[in-house]
């Protein structure tokens, strides 16, 4: 499951690896939370949805965006408010969590760690044979950050010294 944390979209995917490098596309979605709501009800809200998930798709494991420095504090704050839930909802569950930055997942999806959003798009729509586009930008990054996770955790088991 690959989750891009946030208070105001949440993006949602759940893939499935196969063989190689072989992914394949289970479900997409955003969760969408109004601004003016108080930010706790917000992140009950969030949490809620991301149970619905768990619930539906059972994932094994959770590939969540870290949350990097940007120059606005409050969106930072609202962004590690809804990864600590995310995080939680997990930890509830027995389902590790692996975090990767943004530049990680461009890395792993589109070999340039400074791709932009269009192309990162065009990259896991590719990636993952889909007719169009995942919208809004939030779907794609979720999407990408599972895909990411696929394809490096065979990488991770063999720096952990675990094949």
């Amino acid at each position: 499951m690959g989750i891009d944390p946030g208070l105001t979209r949440c993006g949602l995917s759940v893939v499935q690896a196969g063989k190689g490098r072989a992914v394949y596309p289970v479900a997409v979605g955003v969760v969408r939370t109004p601004s003016d709501m108080p930010v706790e009800q917000r992140l009950n809200k969030l949490f809620d949805a991301v149970e619905q998930w768990f619930d539906d798709y059972q994932p094994h494991v959770v590939a969540l965006e870290r949350v990097f420095e940007r120059s606005n504090v409050s969106t930072v704050m609202n962004t590690a408010h809804a990864s600590g839930v995310l995080m939680l909802a997990a930890a509830r569950r027995g389902v590790d969590v692996h975090m990767y930055t943004p530049s990680e997942v461009k890395k792993s999806i589109s070999g340039n760690g400074r791709a932009d959003k269009a192309q990162m798009t065009r990259m896991i729509t590719r990636i993952l044979g889909l007719s169009e586009a995942p919208k809004p930008p939030d779907a794609a990054d979720a999407l990408a950050l599972a895909v990411c996770h696929c394809w490096r955790a065979p990488l991770n088991h063999l720096v952990k010294g675990k094949l």
